[in-house]
């Protein structure tokens, strides 16, 4: 199943990601090799930010937990939805 990882940012999360990118990008990338973490991004502008992992809710839980921008409180909020995907290239057939 799928789950899309929420984050609600500061104001000036651009400027304040900066120190901390490199180990955020380190953790997932490293999400994505496991196949956990399939897509993830801010959005424009960049008020928000979007994960979508694949497995169980306890997988983009752990993610967030570890994440040094929620570590460091430039996320403000985070949110973990399960989303069931109907449609897609990198659809996994759940019997929907």
């Amino acid at each position: 199943m799928y789950f899309l990882l929420r984050y609600e940012v500061v104001e000036d999360y651009v400027t304040r990601r900066a120190p901390l990118r490199a180990e955020h990008l380190a953790l997932a990338r490293a999400a994505a090799a496991a196949g956990t973490l399939r897509l993830g991004g801010a959005l424009e502008p960049a008020d928000e930010a979007l994960l979508v992992f694949f497995g169980d809710e306890s997988v983009a839980t752990a993610f967030a937990l570890a994440d040094p921008y929620v570590r460091s409180g430039i996320v403000t909020r985070w949110t973990v939805r399960p989303w069931n995907v109907v449609v897609g290239a990198d659809l996994v057939d759940s019997g929907r």
